[in-house]
């Protein structure tokens, strides 16, 4: 059975002052937090995908989610519906390497080999500052 590309799961955010935004799926029985909103929007999304990919590599059947206008929540909480991309989690989680094909002036390359550098180590760092990853 192919395994979904996407999973949606609601998650309880809960707003207390001069704290972290926490944020729980209750359906999974997880947590994480976040300093603003956005930030707990992506601590939700990573946690989502680990514990996915968790239940996906244990061979268990996922949970149903419940429908996020289902979630009860107290005032100072909000039910979102919290997404994740899972052939991305799927592919960090192997970190296999693939070979690439760089073509640079030949002076750059003079220099950096002159320097000792390992090329896919630059190359790496470069991507991951470009990403924010």
């Amino acid at each position: 059975m192919a395994k979904p590309n996407r999973y949606f799961y609601p998650a309880v955010f809960t707003y207390e002052p001069e704290q972290e935004i926490a944020v729980v799926f209750p359906d999974l029985d997880v947590a994480t937090s976040g300093v603003d909103e956005q930030d707990a929007l992506m601590s939700a999304r990573e946690l989502l995908g680990i514990t996915m990919y968790g239940i996906e590599q244990d061979g268990l059947e996922p949970p149903v989610p419940t429908h996020v206008n289902e979630v009860d929540v107290a005032a100072n909480e909000r039910a979102v519906l919290v997404d994740v991309y899972m052939p991305s989690v799927r592919l960090a989680s192997a970190n296999r390497a693939v070979s690439r094909t760089v073509t640079l002036p030949a002076w750059l390359n003079a220099q950096a080999a002159e320097r000792g550098f390992n090329f896919s180590q630059v190359l790496q760092e470069a991507l991951k500052e470009r990403l924010q990853a």
